[in-house]
């Protein structure tokens, strides 16, 4: 292994196809780590992760969902009503990560 912060399992973050390299590259965005803090509390509808998280864009948020749903750590639901209600939640990954990330936050305070 020839990076500075080898792991044991034989991974190299520095190396593109690193599995770590793809979490630090989804975590580089200050809009995922916000939205999973925001999720921490609990269920949200869109318009109150939009209300919570100031300068979103509407777009960026519903990118940043859709990145968090497809990589398993915020859970959709949507339910059979008129109008349509849709909320998000933290998956079990998605809280352990979210620890991870108010670790840093009180870090950085």
């Amino acid at each position: 292994m020839d990076s500075d912060c080898d792991a044991p399992f034989g991974y190299d973050a520095f190396r593109r196809t690193c599995p770590s390299h793809t979490v630090l590259e989804m975590l580089a965005s200050k809009w995922v780590y916000l939205t999973v803090c925001a999720l921490r509390r609990g269920r949200m509808r869109n318009g109150e992760l939009a209300r919570k998280l100031e300068g979103i864009t509407p777009k960026m948020l519903t990118q940043t969902l859709r990145v968090l749903e497809r990589d398993g750590l915020v859970r959709r639901e949507i339910f059979p009503v008129i109008p349509p209600r849709v909320e998000y939640e933290l998956t079990d990954l998605g809280r352990n990560l979210a620890g991870l990330l108010n670790q840093i936050r009180s870090w950085s305070e």
